[in-house]
C-alpha cells in the first residue's frame, strides 16, 4: 500500500469504504473479462475435451491436414525467429550500441512495420512475390519463404529493441580489457560481449516467437490454401466445414504453442532481468570511420526489407487492368463490388472499422484506467485483476474469436446477439486491452506517492485525491493507451473473423476477401484498401508517437 493510501484510513469505518470502493472498481473490468475472455475460453477447452470423448479429440488431430498445420505453425515460427534474431542483432548493433546523426529517425522506421495490421503486410508481401511482382520471378508466392520474410518484417524491430536496449547498457571495459589482453574483435565478441546478450536473445526470441505462432493474418493471406497453420485450420473448420468440435479441438492445440512460448519468454525475462540487476548504464559509443561502411550495410538490408514491400503493394494498388497504372481501384474503392464479393463498397467498411474501432479503444481506455489504478494503488487483494487483463495477450485472438462465437453468438438476458454488430467493437476491446495496460500501469507507479498524501491530509476525498492529483499526470499516458487500443482494433483480424456480420464487415476482412475472390478488378481494390487501412493506422500510431516520448511504459 502507498503512502497516499495509507494517510486514508484512519477508522476501520473508512477502511470498510475504502474496500468497497475498490470492489466496485474492480467489478467492472472483473465481469467484463469474465463474460467476454474467461466464458469463451473455458467453453473451447470444455467444447474441445469433452462431449466426444477422447476418441473423437484424436481423430481430429489424425485428420488429414492436421498434422501438417502443426509441423507447419513450428516451422513458420521456428524459421521468422531465427531470421528476426539475423537481421534483428547487427541492427541493435547499429542502432542502439552506437551513436550517430540520424539513429532517432532510423529507429522510428525500423520500428513501422510491428504496428501495421497483418492484413496489410501480408498483402505488402503477396504484391511483392506475386507473378507479376517485383520478386515473382522467384515463384514464392503463396510459399512458406513468402510467409517467413512477412514474419521477419513485422519482428525484426523487437529484436533490435529488446538486445539493442541490452546492448546499450553493457560496460564496454570489458570488451576493451579483453582486447587489450590480446583478443580480435570478433573473439572479444564472442566470448564477452554474446554472452552477456543472450538472456536478452532468449527473451527477444521467445517473444518473437510467441508473435510468430499467432501469424493468422500473414498465413491467411499469403498461404491461401496451400499454406495451412493450426489457426488458418480453426477457420477452415468453421467456415467450410462447420465443424466447431474440430475447431475446439485445435483451439487448445494452439493454446499449447502459445503457452510454450510464453513460458519461454517468461523465463528468458527473469533471465535477462537477474543479468540487468537494475542498473542503468550508458554504455553506447559514437561510430567511428570503421563503423560506418557496416552501419550502411546494415541500413541497406534494413531499408529492403521494409521499403521494397510496401513500393510492391503502393505499385500493386496502382495497377489496372491492361498493365496501366491509374487510381481507378481507388476510385471503386466507393462502390460495392458485389454482393457475392462484398454486400457493401470499401469505404462503408472503413466507416464500419473507425466505429467499432473508436468503441473499442473507449471501452479498453476506460478499463485499463480502472486496472492500472486497482493494481497500483488498490488492496493487495485487487492486484490480480492486473494478472487476468493479461491473459488475452497469451491466448491466440483466433481462439477468443472461436470462443466467442460459440458463447455469445445467441440470445441472452432477451438481447440477441445474433444479429448484434456490439460483438466486434467488443473482441476487439479484449485483444487491445493487455496493451492498454501495459502502457498505463508504469506511468501510474511512477506517481510520488507523498503528492496523493499531501493532497490526502488537506482534506481531499479519495475521489478528489485520484482525479485532481493521479488524473492530471496520467491523462497522456491513457491517452497513449487508448490511441494504441484504437490501433490493434483498427487491424484486428483474428477475432473479428469469426463475430462480425456478413452485412457489417470490417476494412481487414473486406481486405481479405477482395484478396481471396478472382478477378482483377477485385485483387487491385483488396490492394488499395490495404493501402488506405496502413495510411490510417500509420496517421494514428504518429499521433500517439509524440506522447510515447514523454510516456516511460512496459512495450
Amino acid at each position: 500500500m502507498d503512502a497516499g493510501g495509507a494517510a486514508l484510513i484512519r477508522t476501520p469505518g473508512s477502511s470498510l469504504r475504502r474496500h468497497l470502493t475498490w470492489a466496485a472498481v474492480v467489478a467492472v473490468p472483473a465481469a467484463f473479462l469474465a463474460v467476454l475472455f474467461v466464458w469463451p475460453l473455458a467453453t473451447v477447452l470444455v467444447r474441445g475435451l469433452a462431449g466426444t470423448g477422447t476418441g473423437a479429440a484424436l481423430a481430429v488431430l489424425t485428420s488429414p491436414g492436421v498434422p501438417d498445420a502443426m509441423g507447419t505453425t513450428v516451422v513458420l515460427a521456428a524459421l521468422g525467429t531465427a531470421g528476426a534474431v539475423v537481421l534483428g542483432v547487427p541492427a541493435a548493433w547499429a542502432l542502439y550500441r552506437l551513436r550517430w546523426r540520424g539513429q532517432s529517425v532510423a529507429r522510428a522506421i525500423v520500428a513501422v512495420p510491428f504496428v501495421l495490421p497483418t492484413v496489410v503486410v501480408a498483402a505488402a508481401f503477396g504484391a511483392l512475390f506475386a507473378r507479376h511482382g517485383v520478386l515473382g520471378w522467384a515463384g514464392l508466392d503463396q510459399s512458406v519463404a513468402a510467409i517467413v520474410s512477412a514474419l521477419v518484417f513485422f519482428n525484426v524491430s523487437v529484436v533490435a529493441r529488446v538486445v539493442g536496449s541490452a546492448w546499450a547498457a553493457l560496460d564496454p571495459g570489458t570488451q576493451v580489457a579483453a582486447r587489450t589482453l590480446g583478443a580480435s574483435r570478433w573473439r572479444a565478441f564472442r566470448t564477452v560481449t554474446l554472452p552477456a546478450l543472450a538472456p536478452a536473445l532468449g527473451a527477444a526470441a521467445a517473444v518473437v516467437l510467441l508473435f510468430c505462432s499467432t501469424s493468422f493474418g500473414v498465413v491467411l493471406v499469403l498461404g491461401g490454401t496451400r499454406v495451412r497453420t493450426v489457426e488458418t485450420e480453426i477457420y477452415f473448420q468453421v467456415n467450410a466445414f462447420l465443424d466447431l468440435h474440430a475447431a475446439a479441438v485445435l483451439a487448445i492445440v494452439q493454446l499449447v504453442f502459445v503457452a510454450a512460448a510464453l513460458g519461454l519468454a517468461s523465463w528468458a525475462r527473469r533471465g535477462r532481468d537477474r543479468v540487468a540487476g537494475g542498473r542503468e548504464l550508458d554504455g553506447s559509443r559514437p561510430s567511428r570511420a570503421a563503423d560506418r561502411p557496416w552501419i550502411a550495410v546494415v541500413l541497406v538490408v534494413l531499408a529492403t526489407l521494409i521499403v521494397l514491400p510496401a513500393v510492391a503493394l503502393l505499385e500493386r494498388s496502382l495497377r489496372v487492368a491492361g498493365g496501366g497504372h491509374s487510381l481507378g481501384n481507388y476510385a471503386a474503392l466507393f462502390s460495392a463490388p458485389g454482393t457475392t464479393v462484398l454486400p457493401v463498397s470499401v469505404v462503408q467498411a472503413a466507416l464500419n472499422s473507425l466505429v467499432t474501432a473508436g468503441i473499442a479503444a473507449v471501452i479498453a481506455g476506460a478499463l485499463t484506467v480502472a486496472v492500472a489504478s486497482a493494481t497500483v494503488r488498490g488492496p493487495r487483494w485487487a492486484r490480480w485483476l492486473d494478472g487476468v487483463a493479461m491473459g488475452p495477450l497469451g491466448v491466440s485472438a483466433v481462439v477468443i474469436g472461436l470462443g466467442m462465437l460459440l458463447t455469445l453468438n445467441r440470445e441472452i438476458a432477451g438481447v440477441d446477439l445474433r444479429t448484434s454488430w456490439w460483438l466486434v467493437p467488443l473482441a476487439q476491446a479484449v485483444v487491445a486491452l493487455p496493451l492498454a495496460v501495459r502502457i498505463l500501469v508504469p506511468a501510474m507507479r511512477a506517481i510520488d506517492p507523498r503528492l496523493r498524501a499531501a493532497a490526502a491530509s488537506l482534506g481531499a476525498s479519495p475521489w478528489r485525491v485520484w482525479r485532481t492529483v493521479d488524473w492530471r499526470l496520467v491523462r497522456a499516458p491513457a491517452a497513449l493507451a487508448a490511441g494504441f487500443a484504437f490501433a490493434v482494433a483498427m487491424g484486428e483480424f483474428g477475432a473479428t473473423t469469426f463475430v462480425a456480420r456478413p452485412d457489417r464487415p470490417t476494412l481487414p476482412l473486406a481486405i481479405a476477401r477482395l484478396l481471396s475472390r478472382p478477378g482483377a478488378q477485385n485483387v487491385g481494390m483488396g490492394f488499395a484498401a490495404a493501402v488506405l487501412l496502413g495510411m490510417v493506422t500509420a496517421a494514428v500510431m504518429l499521433t500517439t508517437e509524440r506522447l510515447r516520448t514523454r510516456v516511460r511504459t512496459d512495450v
